[in-house]
């Protein structure tokens, strides 16, 4: 009864992703997001004369309105965009730490302040996401920022009904909101209870912030009045941001991973990402193995041990790439080669650390969360990841601004060897310095085909963003499944530290017994993640845009 009831919850998911009529396909346009009403903003962008690139960030303004619990302009993003006479671009748009912070801020009188990098005022660095919206606008966009603004200030005046995430959110994380005047005024009810789904929520100083922006251009926001009251509010709150560091701020175009697998070519987000480093680690290490003909549990188990590697390595060698050196060996697939010649086939193996990828000495890199693809008919693909870390960031709404602050600042090593909040441990080359960005799962990819984009592709769920992305690719590539099958099909994650399998139920007991058998502690849930992607049919010449059956969204297109 038991495989029966995990079977045909597979099989629901599968059904609910795709529908009985098949996925919704467009020519001209394709937008994937977790909601709707971000979607339709993408849509009317397109309609208004833009292209991807100003659907892209049109959803993504909104998505700061209507999913602020997990990103907005108080966050930062990745933004991975090949254009239509194929020049890629990749924007770093992640937040950086205040130039009043030190390696131990958070060790008060030699113990670890655990919550100081998750809560409050000194959980937050500079973000970035605006400027990286503005960046991409000006380089590949037809529209300007303002253009894109005003639509998502009025939907934050008028309001709009909540849905059960953003419900649950609140929920969850009501008690740590009531610290905090404006967050509480803002998200909870007169009464310190949280909105339930269908309320309506307004947000008419975020509306307001929206439309100074609009209007004078995002230096009202980094060298302004944002700055300024953001500073103020630090300063009298215990925080370290100040407005020199808002006015220091600037996104980063660095040079995006080009990598292969099965003879398909992958765009990734370079670091402060790990997650496109490790995507193409992975791949490289699968390359290796015929996964296509391996039954479901030996497929999860060589994947499984390819994370483990991997994940070993980010421990120890990923960071800012304009602190430390962060090996390009970790992508050659003369790497992946050496990496495979340690999995066993029959059995789990131990990681006891990291490897040393070729050159690693010389050859480096270049100095809650949420994802949306689109892409357009005239060759304009984009893939981005924003974020304010967990669910409502800092807590901290910066009065009469309306803008939630991010508590990136726990994504950094807080004190080297010590677990985040999503139990990620780092050593030294992610410790906090002064102007330092913080590490990243963050996995915006795009996938080509014959020199022509097929996939735009991501996800959001911290760490497993990376195992999430590259398990939608292998399914595609690997398993020969449709986008919707890809996105619906069972997950599982293994980050090295702690050593368990983290693993969809759906999977059914045979197969979970089977790859417990093979000495994985298995950690069993019903579902996690969220990934959207983009999927390009060149046969039949049309876009296919795929939400996460698992949680609300929306996919749609012209």
């Amino acid at each position: 009864m038991t495989k029966f009831i995990a079977l045909f919850s597979w099989s629901f998911i599968l059904l609910s992703a795709s529908g009985q009529e098949g996925p919704k396909t467009f020519k001209n346009l394709a937008i994937a997001s977790v909601h709707p009403l971000a979607t339709q903003a993408g849509v009317n962008a397109v309609r208004s004369g833009g292209n991807a690139v100003d659907a892209a960030i049109a959803t993504a303004l909104t998505l700061g309105v209507v999913d602020g619990h997990n990103s907005g302009i108080g966050g930062g993003c990745f933004i991975v965009i090949r254009s239509a006479d194929g020049q890629v671009t990749a924007i770093d748009g992640r937040e950086t730490a205040s130039g009043r912070a030190s390696r131990d801020m958070y060790l008060i009188g030699g113990v670890l302040d655990n919550e100081a990098s998750k809560t409050g005022a000194l959980a937050s660095g500079v973000p970035g996401a605006l400027a990286a919206y503005d960046h991409a606008l000006r380089k590949h966009g037809k529209l300007k920022l303002a253009d894109l603004l005003r639509p998502a200030a009025d939907l934050a005046e008028k309001g709009f009904p909540i849905d059960e995430v953003y419900a649950r959110k609140l929920a969850a994380t009501a008690d740590k909101l009531k610290a905090f005047p404006e967050s509480a005024s803002t998200l909870l009810k007169a009464d310190g209870s949280p909105l339930r789904k269908g309320d309506l929520l307004v947000q008419k100083n975020l509306a307001s912030t929206y439309r100074a922006v609009a209007d004078s251009g995002i230096d009202w926001f980094y060298r302004g009045t944002f700055a300024q009251k953001t500073a103020a509010w630090m300063n009298e709150n215990g925080g370290m941001l100040t407005a020199e560091d808002f006015a220091a701020y600037k996104p980063i175009e660095r040079a995006a991973i080009l990598s292969k697998y099965r003879g398909y070519d992958l765009i990734c987000m370079p670091p402060p990402s790990s997650g496109g480093v490790h995507v193409a680690q992975i791949l490289n290490i699968l390359e290796n193995f015929p996964v296509r003909h391996l039954r479901a549990s030996s497929r999860v188990h060589v994947i499984t041990e390819a994370m483990k590697l991997a994940f070993a390595d980010r421990a120890y060698w990923l960071g800012d790439p304009d602190f430390v050196k962060v090996p390009q060996g970790l992508v050659d697939p003369s790497y992946g080669i050496e990496l495979a010649a340690k999995i066993n086939l029959d059995q789990a193996t131990k990681v006891t650390g990291h490897n040393l990828p070729p050159r690693w000495e010389g050859d480096v890199f270049g100095k809650h969360t949420t994802h949306l693809s689109t892409a357009d008919a005239d060759g304009n693909w984009v893939a981005l990841t924003q974020t304010i870390n967990t669910a409502f960031g800092s807590k901290v709404i910066i009065p009469t601004t309306g803008v939630l602050m991010n508590n990136e600042m726990d994504d950094f090593s807080v004190q080297p060897g010590v677990p985040n909040a999503f139990r990620l441990i780092g050593a030294e080359a992610n410790a906090i310095a002064p102007g330092k960005r913080p590490l990243s799962s963050m996995s915006p990819t795009l996938v080509l085909k014959n020199g022509k984009p097929i996939l735009s592709v991501g996800a959001a769920g911290g760490p497993t963003i990376i195992t999430q992305t590259l398990i939608a690719i292998s399914n595609i590539i690997d398993q020969g499944m449709s986008p919707q099958a890809a996105l619906a099909a069972p997950r599982f994650h293994h980050q090295w530290a702690p050593d368990e399998l983290k693993i969809e139920t759906a999977f059914g007991e045979e197969t979970l017994d089977r790859v417990e058998g093979l000495g994985h502690p298995l950690s069993k849930s019903a579902s996690f993640g969220a990934c959207q992607c983009v999927h390009w049919d060149a046969g039949k010449k049309r876009f296919t845009p795929v939400h996460d059956p698992r949680i609300p969204g929306g996919a749609d297109g012209l």
